[in-house]
């Protein structure tokens, strides 16, 4: 056994201690160097795999040239090591071998040292033989991209008439490429071949390069046929698609899992009507704006405090209709959700889509609207005809043009889209210009409405109003002291600890109550009676389907964006002459009453006749579950904006020798108006069908939707395009002494007085909304479902 003193253990532990962290950093370097030269050497051998992007041998042959110089600083930092260890060896040899009979102990003290100063030196040597093969590919490397780059260089912007906005493009895009990441994503890199690259194969405002077309992807193969849509029978995937996290969805889900019986009971009576009619799976995004965080989402915090749930109901609707009628849906509520399952590259909104739209159909509401357009680039123009806009009080074309409502005054903060009227999908049918989406009621069976009417309190009223703030009405306690002598008023009003302090002491107030419990209180009570706010919601349809009157004010004048602060800034000129102008219009009575609230005399004899009157549950056929899925696949089924129709041509003066083709219009029997000729053909897949039309000649100061109105049929502005025609004027024995084509939502008019004809020149401006006391309008009109509204008798 070897024998030590202290000394020699001292100096042991120090050899340990000094020589670990050696070790330790050694390793780290040939692992560092290793990982390093694999990373580099991978990028020069991705860099020769020229379709991978266009940029790529510039970047990393630079890349590699700042290698290069990194491994031969680690070569010369691993020969120095070297050279310090030899000197820090030398000197600790002298000073050991001073202490005679401890020599020994040096020598074995530095025999580690010395295999250690081997490994380093082995490994500088490595290192510096590696940096001289990198040197040597990177320098074969380096001419590849050099006569790369001489192409590039030579790159020019083209005079192509075809292309007329390629040099102000590039030019933009020499100034701007950097004020959004998105170019440099798609591989923008400040050089002239970059741009014109981007603007040729990204976007589409350059012609491509002639060297680009070599690399050139091989046309894709046809489509696969389309899965076929089977109407569903459950609901619990719809549920999970709808998600978590908001009170507003939470409302949402209880609404379908309440309805969901009637949903279901409603789809099968739709199969059995559509006969094994084929249907398309439509691959469909339900993006819900107004719930996004970046909207604001007031809504969710509100819903349990008697905030407004029209939009949910409907949106809750729309989501089990497109659900049961078997297509393919996405539902986002968050700006990020959106993003993603739209492919939208990184940045800030200046780039298209990375991919082509995988969605056939979007809805979503103008807030959302607004999200796609800040977010998708050029590809929102591309894709906007597939969007449909859930628009609870309507866009009318002149404010939905923008050039026209800029030059016109009728520009707002909600208009100006572009799009296709018939896009935006109102929640009822006040203009034909949009398509009317609404919303379901409940339905009651035979059994229910028997009870209801054995249950029905005759001396019981609900106010319609859970805020607080609607009981800020001006003149209210005139009326509700009427009201009160014949009846017991109940109000719903929400209220946290005290009564609030506008509801009057002589009204029961439930608070706000669960839906369910709503409903019983309607099922008891007679009369509905609304305060003139809010408008258009759908409890009066609710109140009115469980066996209620619905009492409302008349609006003297009618309130419109003219007059009234709430509809400020909307984008429609209607005017609204009661709280609820569907339940008026379309239902009235005896299960709606309007009448002037500031006249008592009036008010009183509403309220005894009311209370005279029976009434039975009613629910109109387009807000039960089968009318709102049948409309819905009617749209799908049949609406189409992106396939593109020709504007009408210029007027042009004609030779004797040329005839116009003969009018697929004819005088009717009673010379009143125009219907489609028997003789004309007719196109098989037009809708709606063409011979539902009819032509009238509107009285002055009456819009197209008042004019076909009277004569019990609808406005179809679908039909504008085959009134929009000279020949028209003269079949309806109309002089005309000039005729002009221009642009106004009121085209095609007359001003009679003059004799001047004008016809439309823009046809996203054919409006059945709009009069003037200058024009008669001429007027497409159609027949129409009883009970639905939105699709003529041969629609579906």
């Amino acid at each position: 056994m070897i024998t030590v003193n202290a000394d020699g253990k001292i100096m042991v532990r120090r050899c340990l201690v000094t020589l670990r962290p050696f070790r330790i950093f050694v390793l780290g370097i040939g692992f560092f160097t290793l990982c390093f030269l694999m990373t580099s050497l991978g990028g020069q051998f991705s860099a020769k795999r020229l379709g991978d992007s266009p940029f790529t041998i510039r970047t990393e042959v630079m890349g590699a040239l700042e290698s290069r110089g990194v491994l031969r600083r680690m070569s010369d930092m691993l020969e120095l090591l070297m050279k310090r260890m030899d000197i820090l060896a030398r000197l600790e040899n002298s000073t050991d071998f001073h202490k005679g009979d401890e020599a020994r102990f040096p020598l074995d003290r530095f025999q580690p040292a010395a295999g250690l100063m081997e490994r380093i030196q082995a490994i500088a040597q490595n290192v510096s033989d590696i940096a001289i093969k990198v040197d040597q590919i990177l320098r074969n490397s380096l001419m590849s991209a050099k006569m790369g780059d001489g192409r590039r260089d030579q790159c020019e912007v083209p005079r192509d008439p075809k292309y007329p906005d390629c040099a102000g493009k590039v030019e933009w895009m020499r100034a701007r490429w950097t004020s959004d990441p998105c170019y440099a994503f798609f591989g923008v890199d400040g050089t002239e071949c970059s741009f014109l690259i981007y603007l040729s194969e990204v976007e589409w405002f350059c012609p491509p390069l002639p060297w680009r077309n070599q690399t050139a992807a091989a046309p894709s193969p046809p489509p696969p046929p389309r899965a076929q849509a089977a109407f569903r029978s459950d609901l619990a995937r719809l549920l999970e698609l709808v998600g978590t996290g908001k009170e507003s969805l939470s409302f949402m889900k209880k609404r379908i899992r309440h309805l969901a019986q009637q949903w279901l009971r409603a789809a099968r009576r739709l199969e059995q009507k559509l006969k094994g009619r084929q249907r398309d799976q439509k691959h469909i995004l339900v993006h819900i704006g107004f719930l996004t965080e970046e909207s604001g989402d007031v809504f969710s915090p509100r819903v349990l405090k008697g905030g407004p749930l029209g939009e949910m109901v409907q949106w809750a609707d729309i989501l089990a209709a497109l659900f049961l009628l078997g297509h393919s849906l996405r539902v986002t509520v968050s700006l990020k959700e959106l993003q993603s399952n739209l492919g939208v590259p990184p940045g800030r909104g200046n780039c298209p889509l990375t991919n082509p739209l995988p969605f056939d159909l979007i809805y979503t509401d103008y807030h959302g609207l607004q999200q796609m357009k800040q977010h998708m680039g050029l590809s929102f123009k591309k894709y906007r005809c597939r969007v449909r806009v859930i628009d609870t009080f309507g866009t009318e074309p002149a404010y939905n043009h923008e050039e026209y409502a800029t030059l016109r005054g009728f520009r707002t903060n909600w208009g100006y889209w572009n799009l296709h009227p018939s896009q935006f999908m109102t929640m009822f049918p006040h203009t034909p210009d949009n398509s009317f989406m609404g919303f379901v009621s409940e339905e009651l069976n035979k059994t229910e409405r028997q009870l209801i009417k054995s249950n029905k309190v005759g001396s019981m009223a609900v106010v319609y109003g859970k805020e607080a703030s609607i009981w800020k009405l001006q003149g209210k306690e005139r009326f509700l002291a009427i009201l009160n002598k014949y009846m017991e008023i109940h109000g719903t009003v929400y209220y946290e600890t005290q009564r609030p302090p506008e509801v009057p002491a002589f009204v029961k107030n439930h608070g706000l109550l669960p839906q369910h419990e709503f409903q019983q209180l309607l099922r008891k009570a007679k009369l509905f009676i609304g305060f003139g706010f809010p408008y258009e919601g759908p409890a009066p349809l609710e109140a009115i389907a469980n066996g209620c009157v619905f009492l409302q004010a008349r609006f003297n004048p009618p309130h419109s964006s003219l007059n009234h602060e709430f509809f400020r800034g909307k984008p429609t000129s209607r005017e609204v002459s009661s709280q609820h102008p569907y339940a008026e219009d379309f239902i009235g009575k005896p299960h709606v009453w309007t009448v002037d609230y500031n006249n008592s005399e009036e008010f009183e004899a509403a309220i005894k006749a009311i209370m005279r009157t029976q009434v039975d549950p009613y629910l109109p056929y387009e807000y039960t579950c089968e009318g709102m899925l049948e409309r819905i696949h009617a749209y799908i089924q049949h609406q189409d904006f992106c396939t593109t129709t020709s504007p009408p041509p210029p007027p042009r003066a004609k030779s004797p020798a040329m005839q116009s083709p003969p009018s697929v219009l004819a005088l009717s029997p009673n010379a009143t108006h125009l219907v489609w000729s028997p003789s004309a053909s007719r196109d098989p897949h037009a809708w709606p069908p063409v011979d539902s039309l009819q032509v009238w000649v509107s009285e002055t100061r009456h819009a197209c939707t008042e004019t076909c109105r009277r004569h019990g049929l609808v406005c179809e502005p679908t039909f504008f395009r085959f009134l929009n025609k000279k020949e028209v004027f003269l079949q309806l024995s109309i002089t005309c002494d000039s005729t002009e084509y221009e642009m106004n939502h009121l085209y095609p008019a007359v001003a009679e007085n003059v004799h001047e004809c004008y016809l439309q020149k823009e046809p996203l401006l054919f409006s059945c909304a709009g009069h003037n006391s200058k024009y008669r309008r001429l007027c497409p009109c159609r027949d129409y479902r009883e009970g639905q509204v939105a699709l003529c008798r041969d629609c579906v």
